[in-house]
């Protein structure tokens, strides 16, 4: 077997704890998988005295994300530190600047500083990999960029937030008012404690962003994207596309005109 694949994991709350738990529990497998070995060998987050659900031990710490990125002991660099500035965006430039693969799950740098990132990528022969970004699940990103490379997509819509779509569901089938949904929402951890990014509608505009510049082979900027929200959606609004026979979603939504 070949040596080890040498990760580097920026961001330690709820995604970054799941995939190391996910590579001790399921390591072995997927390293029969892949032909080689998965070794995380340096982590960084914003408190190292924190308590975690996953053991740390044996794993160098690096309290800057960028120094960690460009550490010669690694591999791949993996961002879930969020947010499409500052430690993020710092981070992932000087993984591909050192030559090192990227992945991230952090659409809202990808819909706003993607072009020049991917640039960055290419320049140094190296893989910016977001698969998780947008529709992790079915998935979505690799079929565009592989499976239908010789299709010509020419719109592109559906339901990407699932906050949203939680909300208006449970609004239609049990009646009720969009702040309580909210707040059940919120109990349940479906929804964050600041919800105005899902809501709003920007976590849709993110992922709307990125599908549109793949399925369309072009530049789509963030500030071109119309958006939306689901903030002022109301019982009576809900109770007038039922009697219609409608329902009322959150979309995202694109067309090719030329």
């Amino acid at each position: 077997m070949n040596r080890p694949l040498k990760l580097g994991i920026a961001g330690l709350v709820t995604v970054g704890t799941g995939l190391l738990q996910l590579l001790a529990e399921h390591g072995g497998r997927l390293a029969r998988n892949a032909g080689r070995g998965i070794e995380v060998v340096g982590v960084s987050a914003r408190s190292r005295t924190k308590k975690r659900a996953v053991a740390l031990k044996g794993i160098a710490w690096f309290d800057e994300p960028a120094r960690l990125a460009a550490d010669p002991s690694i591999d791949v660099f993996i961002e879930l530190i969020g947010g499409e500035d500052g430690a993020a965006k710092s981070a992932v430039e000087a993984a591909l600047a050192a030559g090192k693969a990227v992945v991230t799950a952090n659409k809202a740098l990808l819909a706003r500083h993607g072009t020049e990132l991917a640039e960055l990528a290419e320049k140094n022969g190296v893989a910016l990999n977001f698969e998780a970004a947008v529709a992790g699940g079915i998935p979505v990103i690799k079929t565009l960029r592989e499976a239908l490379a010789g299709n010509q997509i020419r719109r592109v819509y559906g339901i990407l937030n699932g906050t949203c779509n939680y909300i208006l569901t449970q609004m239609q089938e049990e009646h009720r008012a969009f702040a309580d949904v909210l707040a059940e929402a919120q109990a349940k951890g479906y929804a964050e404690a600041d919800p105005t990014f899902d809501i709003g509608g920007f976590d849709t505009a993110h992922k709307l962003t990125l599908l549109t510049s793949l399925a369309f082979g072009t530049r789509v900027a963030l500030d071109q994207v119309h958006v939306e929200g689901i903030e002022t959606i109301s019982e009576a609004d809900i109770a007038a596309a039922d009697d219609l026979g409608y329902r009322i979603k959150l979309l995202g939504v694109a067309l090719m005109t030329e």
